[in-house]
C-alpha cells in the first residue's frame, strides 16, 4: 500500500541524491529536510531524533576538509537513505 507521504519522501530522496552526485550542498539538503515536518510528525519520535543527529554531522562535517573530520559524508548521506527506507516502510504499515 503506497502511502500519502510518498511525494514528500521521494522530494527528500531527490535533494539527498542531488547531494551525493554533487549537484546541491549540504546546506540546501538540511534545509529541504527540515522542511518536511509534515513527514516527521507523522513518524514516532526516534525518526526526528535520528535524522537531526545525521543532518547535525553532516553540517559539522562540512566545516572541515574530508581528512580532518571524523564524519564521513558518505556514511551520512548512506545513512540517510537508509532511513528514508525505513522512513517509507513505517509510514505505509501506519
Amino acid at each position: 500500500m503506497a502511502n500519502a507521504y510518498e511525494p514528500q519522501l521521494a522530494s527528500m530522496r531527490e535533494v539527498l541524491t542531488r547531494l551525493q552526485q554533487g549537484q546541491t550542498g549540504i546546506a540546501d539538503l538540511c534545509t529541504a529536510w527540515r522542511a518536511r515536518g509534515d513527514v516527521m510528525a507523522a513518524l514516532p519520535p526516534r525518526y526526528l531524533q535520528v535524522a537531526e543527529d545525521l543532518l547535525g554531522r553532516l553540517e559539522a562535517g562540512s566545516l572541515f576538509t574530508e581528512e580532518s573530520c571524523s564524519f564521513s559524508q558518505k556514511d551520512l548521506t548512506d545513512s540517510l537513505s537508509t532511513w528514508l527506507d525505513k522512513a517509507g516502510q513505517t509510514l505505509a504499515q501506519a
